[in-house]
């Protein structure tokens, strides 16, 4: 059995928002002592899994609930469980491409800084180094 901070260390979240998801019921089955701290499994912590998963990808506090019920009611939520997944799933690639993109943008100008470095120049594309001459008309 693990506590709320052995928790929170083992899967890399706050302990705070442990607490909070515990108080929203993501985690319906954890125990607690004698001391009413709350006790997590190792079931418990697939849990943890999921809705850090979820929510990572910034799925609704509600629509986290939400799975979490359908996956106590059992088989029979399986076809909705599956379209939850799916949406997280593209809206999971969808984030991915966006990084991507910013990702392209911070290599290029890592390339551009380190040329600048390396060839102990100024960095002419800053905008609080050009001159009126240098702007350019849009």
């Amino acid at each position: 059995m693990y506590t709320i901070k052995e928790v929170a260390d083992k899967m890399e979240i706050s302990e705070h928002t442990l607490r909070f998801w515990a108080k929203s019921g993501f985690f319906p089955f954890i125990k607690r002592n004698e001391n009413n701290i709350r006790l997590f499994s190792e079931d418990d912590l697939n849990w943890v899994k999921i809705v850090k998963c979820l929510r990572s990808i910034g799925t609704e506090t509600k629509l986290v609930k939400r799975y979490i019920d359908l996956c106590i009611i059992g088989d029979s939520t399986i076809p909705e469980r599956y379209e939850i997944i799916k949406t997280t799933k593209e809206k999971a690639l969808q984030q991915m491409e966006e990084l991507k993109v910013q990702l392209d943008l911070l290599n290029y100008k890592e390339a551009h800084y380190k040329n600048l470095i390396k060839n102990n120049l100024g960095d002419s594309w800053n905008p609080m180094n050009m001159t009126k001459s240098d702007e350019v008309a849009v």
